[in-house]
């Protein structure tokens, strides 16, 4: 896993040069609007429940003494809490609504890379109906799995010393789910939704080396909400592409 997991990420190498290359910037136009939007709602919806998320957290404190820093600390934390599960939610929100863009993206870094075995004959036909339908499924998906995983680390993570050995894990579960996303945008033309899924699993290795990057980007004010996309995106192309030819199913009719 930790090859394949260094593996992923060295794809990222080049991205920009591929994207100018092949002239993919223009799909990338909505996505990056959709991002945005999403992103200005996180900030603004953490800024306008912090204080009641903190008034809550507040009543647990039950000493008069160090109420007001109490609910100082609290508000930083409710902050904070929201913008991670607003991350969560924003990731496969826009992910979902991007898939009729990414596969065109995917599909001609494929042409690019692999002319002489492409074929689109042998492909799954899909529309964009098709394909934003297949976006939603998966994300939502992989939103419930990761909710269900980040709580409980997120929760534990509070914990003094140790706690950081639960975040990590936790970063590690959302750079999964991030990077299985992004690998689906090249899958979804060879495989059908379950098959995908036990792709991805079989190769969890580059779907966390991909979702490290991408969720790194984020934490990058402003550029990274606009960039993560479509970097992490040609750069999860990549990698599929490689892992598909490796085992000859890159012109295998679609199962």
């Amino acid at each position: 896993m930790i090859k394949n997991i260094f593996k992923a990420l060295k794809d990222y190498a080049g991205s920009f040069k591929l994207m100018s290359q092949l002239g993919l910037w223009k799909y990338f136009m909505v996505p990056m609007a959709i991002s945005i939007l999403f992103a200005v709602t996180i900030g603004f919806t953490a800024y306008g429940l912090s204080d009641n998320l903190a008034g809550l957290l507040t009543k647990l404190w039950i000493w008069e003494t160090g109420a007001d820093a109490f609910f100082a600390f609290a508000e930083v934390l409710s902050a904070i809490i929201i913008i991670i599960l607003g991350l969560l939610v924003y990731k496969h929100f826009v992910m979902a609504l991007s898939a009729p863009f990414m596969s065109p993206v995917s599909e001609k870094i494929e042409k690019h890379l692999y002319p002489e075995v492409y074929d689109a004959s042998n492909y799954r036909d899909t529309s964009n109906a098709s394909q934003l339908s297949r976006g939603i499924r998966i994300n939502i998906r992989n939103l419930f799995y990761e909710l269900l995983l980040t709580i409980p680390l997120l929760l534990l993570s509070l914990i003094p010393v140790i706690g950081i050995l639960f975040w990590v894990v936790g970063f590690l579960v959302q750079s999964y789910y991030a990077g299985f996303g992004n690998m689906d945008y090249t899958l979804e033309r060879h495989f059908k939704y379950r098959a995908s899924v036990d792709f991805v699993k079989n190769h969890r290795g580059c779907a966390i080396g991909n979702g490290i990057v991408f969720n790194a980007m984020l934490l990058i004010p402003i550029i990274g909400i606009i960039l993560v996309l479509p970097i992490s995106v040609t750069a999860a192309s990549k990698t599929t592409l490689e892992l598909l030819r490796g085992q000859k199913l890159l012109t295998d009719q679609a199962t």
